[in-house]
This record gives structure tokens, C-alpha cells and sequence, in this order.
């Protein structure tokens, strides 16, 4: 049992009041509610403020972050850990961080060093790749996980592998509300003797309420004097982007169906007094949302637990809070099922009387005072773990037969997978995933594989001419007024995004760099040096080590034919430095890292800093970049011996053990690539067996001892997961195997000229 603390220190984070949206107002409620069960606990305020928007925010709020400001989120963390707290909350949703899936978030969460506790509020079981990374850092930065379903429970165990005492099932909060007649609440109305159904909430058009009004006509015919309550100010997103477009087309329906008299639409942001009159007045709560997998809604919990008999679609928190009679579900986007159901509670007075009973027992334990205890009990554990406070894997040997017996170059999917436009993203099978589009990152990749062919002599005439539609795509990615690159390209060509993220802007330079180095072609790479120059200008405000890494790269590939460029060489030795502070600032004995997570991409950091220390003699940026990928290749072995990348299902986080899946064919290549190019410093062959090592995943050498190289297509599984692989053949899995490949014959070549150990850069 844990000992109660009597004097915590809890940082509240989120949206808050005086913003109107359902995340501000949970925020305050739940900092409200621990605040009074714990009247001697200090509770602070960080809040997010939307774009555009200024607030006079309570006393309570200490620090504000402006939602697109990536260094606000840096500097609010420095605030939470100069402030001796014990225990950050964080109420976490997509939408209200900056970022591409509100990945600024994760920066603040790196960066504080304290406890975190996470508030989920939106849980996607099919998340975007974006949408997944963002979560996935979340999920890993935080202490302990809170959910307000059961449903929210399973999501965390079977899509994200959140181990089962990592999560905290606390239901979502609700004022602590009397049990009363309707009636008594009508006349202030104006409403006096009326039935009376009421949808409340920010107006938008996935709450929809247009299958409730078109609902209407029936129900009128059998209670011509029913009203029906719409609620609620319009979004504010919604209002910045269109207006009160979504009410002016339901005050219009109503008129068209000839209910406009039974409808009262209330315009306005309610404070709580005035919310819980209107709540106590109605008959029956409508929740007719359109997203089945909205996990938590606090309109239905509120109502719910106040005693209200609800009508609702069946999205996931409907469908477990309203089961077992507690409510009634009805099919989504149907007007016939609404009225049925209506007009069965209003001509069951009994019914809806015991259903509302029903639901407001229960709810009695969703009150902000038991949910503020639960709160408080849940951040005097994490306190007390804190306060409380592997081994190395066992060598292995290489797999008998992998050695330099390697497969034929087969280009059917490279080919199948690029248009006159460039690469697809991913595909569905072997079949190009249309939807997807095209992305900067890949095509670099792209770009890199049909240089390096034409350096080794593989090149084909489709190779050839896939190699310029790769270099097209970058060209018409650049944005010479920014400098950067644009990234995401959807299929209808139009790009999505102005700027795209620091790590593809590092790619390209990345790929052009290999193009000046390794290409033949003199046009080819007069061109490829023009826009190599004009990308460089945006590195020095960069601050994505793996961005620093692969420009590094780049910037060696450019020196291979034009080691004379003085300002390519000071710019190579300041990036480098600046990822070689890193390092020296983060890493310890145990943990020679520059992040307090490994996550993807990994071998290419110390990669880039054995280059730099290789070409420039700088003998410590050498030594720290072998000693982080022995480090990273001795804990990405498994104990029979193969090669076991840590997993972007959780990846691997300073203190704890890597995840083992989902094993991703990106994390292979950078192996292959970084342990070659330690062997050709060091001439160790223990660096050749550790490529070859990480090459044999491909081909089967793997936990599952499956391959995920499919001979037939030419293409790459996109994944391991710990039961199968991934069997679609997306474009960086399948660049990942095929560079590797042309890696792997190149060093084959080297090794061969050198008599079996090769100091030479293949």
C-alpha cells in the first residue's frame, strides 16, 4: 500500500479555460477535483493557447505555450523541471500540439525530467505512420498511461503492446449532480410541460445532429409539442475555417421538414450553472456522432451519470458505458432508429425512469471528487516508485551459409512501384498504394540506390531512367524561396505541406551528395550540385540529430570528387561537431547515446561520426562513434545469435529493455551500412561479420527465421511483427534491402580485391 504524501507538487498540462474546447474544460476539472481532495498539493497550470489567440488565464496557469512554437515546448520544460515538481499530468490529443501528428509534444516530454502521467483522450487503432510515431513516443515518455474505457485498454495492449501495468482505467470526470425531475427545471425555458431531447457539445458536423432533426418529423407526429435542444457554440477550428456554415444547413434543414418550431438552437458557450440547468431540464440525451471510434466523449459521461436516459450511435465509449440497458444504441446515420427509440422512452415512462436510475447510480463513481482521489492516488504511486527508484546478450555466431552468397538483383517491384511522377510510399501487398502518394524520403532513397548501381556497374536501362525520375521528384520538391524540401505529395500531385521535416530534408542532401560523388554522368551531376549547394543553407537551424547525420553523409558523398570545397569541409566538421556534443553531453558508460531513447534510423548517428573522425582525423568523434555502434550492435543480438532490431513498437528507452518488435527493415540497412563502414576503418572483422549479420535478417536470420526479402517481387516485407511479417512491400523496406544488397556486393568486391579484409570505402 502506498503512504500518502501530504505536500505533492502536480503540474497540470493541456488546453484551459477561458479556450472553449472539451480538452480546456477536462483539464480544469480534473486539476479542480485534485485540488480539493488534496487541499495542501500544489497545482500549476502549463496551458496550450491555439493559433492566433490570447487568454487571461486564472492565477492557477504559470506558463503558456503557443500551440505552433516548437521552442515554447522546450522552454516550458525547463520551466517544469526548475520548478521541483513531483508528477507532470499531461492530457494528451492529436489536435491540440503543434507539429505533424502534434509531435511537439514529445520534445517537452524528452526534455522534463520529471514523473508523467498521461491522460489519453483519443486512442487510434489505425493510426497514420505519423500518427503512430507521435503516439508511440507518448506512449514511451510517459510513466503511467490513464484511459477512460475498457475499450481504451485493449487498444494499448494489442496495437501498442503497452504492458498491462503500465495503464490506469480511471472513467472520465462529471459533476456531482442531484438526481431530479425534468419538470422543475422547464419553466425557466420556457419549455414548461414539454418533452424535451437535448444534444450538447461544440457544433460540428461529425456530432451529427442532422440525422437527429431529420428524426423529427416522426416524433412530432406523436408529440406534436416535443422540443429538441441543440446546445452549444460551432468549433472554434470550425468557425476560423467556415464560418457557421454546418448551423446555417440545419437551421435550413428544420425549416425544410417543417420542425423549425421544435427546434431551439442556443448559440453560446455556457458556463457550468446555466450548462447543468438546461442538462436537468431534459427528457433525453441524443449523442448521434457519425466516428465509431471515438473512444471518450464528456457530453455522454456527464449526462449520462447526471441520470439522463440516452439515445446514442454505438462509438466506442457509447457502446460500453450505455450496455447492459444502461441506454440505447441505434445504427449510425439513421433517422428512423432515432425516432423509434425516442418515441419508445417518451411513451415509457417506467422504462426511462428505471434507465435513468440505472445510469445514475453508476455514475456515482465517475464524480470529479472519485475521480480526483483516483487522480491522487494514481500520482502518490508514480511519486513513490520514483523515490524507490539485463544483461548483455550472449555471443553468436553468424549464420552457417549467409557469408557472401548473395541473391540476384531482381528491380520487378522498384519498377512496379515508381510512375512518371517517382516512387509510391507504400503498397497493399506488392500492389502500389495509390492513396498514399509520393514522399521526398524515399525518393532520396531512390535516388541513392540508382547511383549506387550505376557506380557498381548494375544499371539497366529502366534503372536509368528510374534514376532520373527519382532526381525530377527532388527537383521539383525544393522550394528555392525556403530552401527546403517539401516531403508529402499526394497522388493527385499537389503537395501537402510547405516544408517538409528536418530528417527528409537531410535525405535529399543525402541523395544529391551521392549523385556528385558516384555518378558518370557530367549533366547529372551539374545539376546535382547546383541544388546540393542550395540545400545547404537551411542545415545550420537544424536540430534533428538524425537530420545532422544524413546531411554528414551527404556531405562525404559530395567530397568524394570535390574534397577541395573549403566550405563543404567546415560545414561537415560543424555538423559533425554538433552531433559529437550530443553524444558527449548524453551518454554515460552504460548508455554511450546522445538521446535517452534508440529509435530508428539508429546506426546512422554514430555512422556519420565514424566518417567524420575517419576522413578528419579527429580521433575522439572516431572513437565515440565505435564505441555507440559496438554499444548498439552488441544489444541488437539475440541470444541464438541472429540479428534483432530494436522494435518501433516502444522502441528503447534509457533504463529499460528494447522492444523486440515491430522489427523495421530500415533499422537492418543502417546496420549493414555502419558496420561496413566501421570495418573499412578498422579493418576488424568482426564488423564484417556484424554486416553480414544484420544483412542475413533479410533473408530469413531473424527471431521468426522467416525471410522478409520475397524473391518472387523483388520487394521487402515492411516489418516483423512477433508473430509474422507485415506482408506488404512499402518503398523504404524495399530501398532498404536493395541498397543493402548493393552495399553488401560492394564490400564483397572490396574484400575480394584486398584478399579477404578491406580498409577500402566500398
Amino acid at each position: 500500500m502506498v503512504t500518502p504524501i501530504h505536500n505533492l507538487k502536480i503540474a497540470f498540462l493541456g488546453d484551459y479555460p477561458p479556450r472553449k474546447c472539451g480538452i480546456a474544460t477536462f483539464t480544469r476539472d480534473l486539476r479542480n477535483a485534485v485540488a480539493q481532495t488534496h487541499p495542501k498539493w500544489s497545482c500549476p497550470v502549463v496551458s496550450v493557447t491555439d493559433p492566433g489567440r490570447s487568454y487571461e488565464y486564472p492565477p492557477e496557469v504559470r506558463f503558456e505555450i503557443p500551440e505552433s512554437d516548437l521552442q515554447s515546448y522546450l522552454r516550458a520544460a525547463d520551466f517544469l523541471n526548475l520548478s521541483r515538481l513531483d508528477v507532470l499530468c499531461l492530457q494528451h490529443e492529436f489536435g491540440i500540439f503543434g507539429g505533424r501528428a502534434g509531435s511537439h509534444i514529445v520534445a517537452l516530454l524528452r526534455r522534463a525530467r520529471i514523473p508523467k502521467v498521461t491522460t489519453l483522450h483519443t486512442i487510434l487503432d489505425q493510426p497514420t505512420p505519423e500518427q503512430r510515431r507521435s503516439f508511440r513516443e507518448v506512449l514511451d515518455c510517459s510513466n503511467r498511461l490513464v484511459v477512460m474505457t475498457q475499450r481504451g485498454v485493449h487498444i494499448l495492449r494489442e496495437t501498442y503492446a503497452v504492458p498491462a501495468e503500465k495503464i490506469s482505467l480511471i472513467p472520465h470526470g462529471i459533476p456531482d449532480l442531484p438526481f431530479v425531475d425534468p419538470n422543475f427545471y422547464k419553466d425557466q425555458f420556457d419549455i414548461a410541460g414539454r418533452p424535451v431531447l437535448l444534444t450538447f457539445g461544440l457544433l460540428s458536423p461529425g456530432k451529427g445532429i442532422e440525422y437527429a432533426i431529420r428524426a423529427l418529423p416522426e416524433i412530432v407526429r406523436q408529440h406534436p409539442d416535443v422540443v429538441y435542444v441543440v446546445l452549444g457554440a460551432t468549433h472554434p477550428n470550425l468557425l476560423r475555417e467556415q464560418g457557421e456554415t454546418y448551423r446555417i444547413f440545419l437551421e435550413r434543414l428544420t425549416k425544410e421538414l417543417g420542425v423549425q418550431e421544435n427546434v431551439l438552437f442556443i448559440n453560446r458557450y455556457l458556463e457550468p450553472q446555466d450548462l447543468y440547468d438546461f442538462i436537468s431540464a431534459a427528457d433525453i440525451y441524443l449523442t448521434p456522432y457519425l466516428n465509431p471510434t471515438q473512444i471518450t466523449s464528456g457530453t455522454l459521461a456527464f449526462c449520462f451519470g447526471s441520470g439522463k436516459a440516452v439515445i446514442s450511435t454505438p462509438y466506442w465509449h457509447a457502446e460500453e458505458l450505455l450496455s447492459e440497458g444502461r441506454g440505447v444504441l441505434v445504427p449510425f446515420r439513421d433517422p428512423g432508429a432515432i425516432a423509434a427509440a425516442a418515441l419508445d422512452l417518451l411513451g415509457q415512462e417506467t422504462k426511462r425512469h428505471a434507465m435513468r436510475k440505472q445510469a445514475f447510480l453508476l455514475g456515482r463513481e465517475m464524480t470529479w471528487p472519485q475521480v480526483g482521489l483516483a487522480y491522487a492516488h494514481l500520482f502518490e504511486e508514480v511519486r513513490h516508485l520514483r523515490q524507490a527508484g539485463g544483461s548483455r546478450p550472449q555471443g553468436a555466431r553468424i549464420s552457417a551459409g549467409s557469408g557472401f552468397d548473395l541473391p540476384p538483383w531482381r528491380f520487378d517491384h522498384l519498377e512496379r512501384m515508381t510512375d512518371s511522377t517517382g516512387m509510391f510510399q507504400h503498397a497493399i501487398f506488392s500492389v502500389p498504394w495509390f492513396e498514399h502518394g509520393y514522399c521526398t524520403d524515399d525518393n532520396a532513397r531512390a535516388l541513392i540506390l540508382t547511383t549506387m548501381l550505376e557506380e557498381l556497374d548494375e544499371e539497366t536501362p529502366v534503372t536509368s531512367l528510374l534514376q532520373a525520375k527519382y532526381a525530377a521528384f527532388l527537383q521539383q520538391a525544393f522550394v528555392a524561396k525556403t530552401g527546403r524540401f517539401r516531403n508529402f505529395l499526394g497522388f493527385d500531385r499537389r503537395w501537402l505541406e510547405d516544408e517538409g521535416s528536418e530528417d527528409s530534408h537531410g535525405r535529399a542532401l543525402w541523395a544529391l551528395g551521392a549523385v556528385v560523388g558516384r555518378t558518370r554522368q557530367d549533366n547529372l551531376r551539374g545539376w546535382a550540385i547546383s541544388l546540393f549547394e542550395r540545400s545547404l543553407k537551411a542545415l545550420p537551424g537544424f536540430t534533428s540529430p538524425r537530420a545532422l547525420a544524413f546531411a554528414i553523409l551527404g556531405l562525404h558523398e559530395y567530397m568524394r570528387v570535390l574534397h577541395g570545397d573549403l566550405m563543404a569541409n567546415r560545414l561537415r566538421l560543424d555538423l559533425s561537431q554538433r552531433l559529437f556534443d550530443q553524444f558527449q553531453a548524453n551518454a554515460s558508460p552504460d548508455w554511450p547515446w546522445l538521446e535517452d531513447i534508440v529509435s530508428y534510423d539508429n546506426a546512422r548517428l554514430p555512422q556519420a561520426l565514424i566518417q567524420t573522425g575517419r576522413w578528419t582525423a579527429h580521433d575522439a568523434m572516431k572513437e565515440q562513434g565505435l564505441r555507440s555502434l559496438r554499444w548498439l550492435m552488441d544489444h541488437q543480438r539475440s541470444s541464438a545469435g541472429v540479428f534483432r532490431p530494436v522494435g518501433s513498437n516502444g522502441f528503447w528507452p534509457r533504463g529499460q529493455q528494447p522492444a523486440q518488435f515491430d522489427q523495421q527493415p530500415v533499422e537492418a540497412a543502417a546496420a549493414v551500412s555502419a558496420c561496413i563502414e566501421a570495418f573499412n576503418l578498422t579493418g576488424d572483422l568482426a564488423w564484417q561479420t556484424d554486416a553480414l549479420r544484420a544483412f542475413d535478417w533479410f533473408l530469413g536470420y531473424n527471431d521468426l527465421r522467416l525471410p522478409l526479402y520475397d524473391a518472387s517481387t523483388g520487394g521487402c516485407f515492411d516489418g516483423l511483427h512477433s508473430n509474422r511479417p507485415n506482408l506488404n512491400q512499402g518503398a523504404e523496406s524495399t530501398l532498404a534491402f536493395l541498397v543493402s544488397l548493393a552495399e553488401m556486393k560492394s564490400l564483397q568486391s572490396a574484400t575480394a580485391s584486398f584478399g579477404g579484409a578491406s580498409t577500402a570505402s566500398p
